[in-house]
């Protein structure tokens, strides 16, 4: 064997890494264009006096082509082309006025900036996908790079082509993703400087849908322990200088995106705090809240005032309690033989979240999808989500939609109910499994010199 073999193979590994790259990207910009084409049917054709497609409300339920993007066109002053939070508010009823949205800054400015050039939802819609699509490209070529053919799960997966267009999820899962990929790809930077862009990264995640705030705790751990397997010198020598700089400079990213508005306008910007707060577990959340309500008191049973109070006190209580266990038993994963497992506890974590939190909008499954792919769970299980989510993201607009004919609902009710049930057995499994997963694709993004480098992806003994 010469010298040149290993650099021989490392090339032809490298080649090969690259055109599964390509080919996860271009499969990716397929399925996007699948997804755009599901949306566009409840898009386009007559158009009435407030840019409405007047098809929209006749097929939006009965073809499951429903956006959020379509839909908010009306009732936040997106058609009207105003700047969102300046001058807006919320009503003692829980309505929003005046360009004030439900969601954080970023996501309302992306809102805005779809509306630019357009007058009705159908081209509000096309803009919007248009300025989403990126987003979803760059995630699909992190994910290659870090876990290889898993990432094909994001890329041509049912998920995308559901959600990839119903709501502004796509820029936050790209954050997300783009922590890990900071924190696992071998630059030669040390890993207090790549965990604090990583925080920065999840700090604009946060000002666009709050969920990757949550992934700041396990990650400074991370970097608080330098990445590496326990021993005696690391316990006496921890790194906190470096998970106290990732913090701040979270948290400084955070307020620097978020101040201009609350210095321009204080009201608009807290209203987004407030609608979030007020909102009640009500048949439009598809959460455990709803459907537990249900289950325990019957189908006929009206929500009282007390228990919409118990879900307000129980819902965070819970979140909250899911994240300390995350922790604690991510701390326990830090042995002499494994490094804490930061993105197997932020995958535990976000399982929390989805599970106890009062809405579970069927689009968040965009949130778990990049764990499922990174993280070495079995694909039976992937397999037994995805059926899961199609029940929900499918048969809850089928549901509306018998409701709002006056047809029969219990088929249609009953399989919205086994996949909610479904999916809440499965995020509990899940939260135990990341906790204990190594990544998919450990040693994939670099070459075996720079693997030394990468104690983080190391499978979890």
């Amino acid at each position: 064997m010469t010298t040149a073999d290993p650099q021989q193979r490392a090339a032809r590994g490298a080649a090969r890494a690259t055109a599964l790259t390509f080919l996860v990207v271009l499969l990716c910009a397929l399925t996007l264009a699948m997804a755009y084409a599901n949306k566009a049917r409840c898009a386009g054709g007559a158009i009435d006096e407030s840019g409405r497609s007047q098809v929209f409300d006749v097929r939006k339920d009965s073809d499951v082509c429903y956006s959020d993007i379509q839909f908010l066109w009306i009732g936040r002053d997106i058609d009207n082309h105003v700047f969102p939070y300046i001058d807006g508010g919320i009503t003692e009823e829980g309505a929003l006025t005046g360009g004030a949205v439900e969601y954080p800054v970023l996501s309302g400015v992306l809102m805005w900036a779809g509306a630019i050039g357009v007058s009705n939802d159908a081209d509000f819609l096309w803009h919007s996908a248009l300025l989403l699509t990126p987003f979803a490209l760059l995630t699909a070529w992190m994910l290659a790079r870090l876990a290889g053919p898993a990432a094909l799960l994001w890329a041509i997966g049912p998920p995308l082509v559901l959600y990839a267009f119903h709501n502004w999820e796509l820029p936050v899962v790209c954050t997300a993703v783009a922590a890990v990929a900071v924190m696992s790809i071998p630059t030669g930077l040390s890993i207090r400087t790549r965990g604090i862009i990583a925080a920065v990264l999840l700090g604009i995640g946060f000002c666009f849908k709050l969920y990757p705030g949550i992934f700041l705790l396990p990650l400074a751990v991370y970097i608080l322990t330098e990445g590496a397997p326990r021993d005696a010198r690391r316990v006496r020598d921890l790194d906190v200088a470096g998970a106290a700089q990732a913090l701040l400079a979270a948290m400084g990213t955070v307020a620097a995106v978020n101040l201009p508005f609350v210095v321009a306008g204080v009201d608009g910007w807290r209203a987004s705090i407030t609608f979030q707060q007020l909102r009640q577990a009500d048949i439009t959340t598809n959460s455990i809240w709803y459907w537990g309500h249900q289950l325990i008191f019957g189908r006929d049973a009206e929500t009282t005032t007390t228990w919409h109070d118990m879900v307000a006190a129980a819902s965070p209580a819970l979140i909250l309690a899911s994240f300390v266990l995350a922790m604690w038993l991510g701390w326990r994963r830090w042995t002499p033989a494994s490094p804490f497992p930061w993105v197997g506890v932020s995958g535990a974590m976000l399982c929390g979240f989805m599970l106890f939190h009062k809405v579970h909008s069927p689009q968040y499954t965009l949130w778990i999808i990049p764990f499922l792919v990174l993280l070495r769970v079995p694909w039976s299980l992937v397999a037994a989500y995805l059926v899961a989510d199609a029940a929900v993201g499918i048969g809850v607009f089928r549901y509306f939609y018998a409701m709002g004919a006056g047809e029969g609902v219990e088929l249609m009710e009953g399989i919205v109910q086994f996949g909610v049930w479904l999916r809440t057995a499965l995020l509990i499994v899940l939260f135990f499994l990341f906790l204990r997963a190594g990544l998919r694709g450990a040693g994939r993004a670099g070459s075996a010199a720079a693997l030394a480098d990468r104690r983080d992806l190391q499978p979890v003994a």
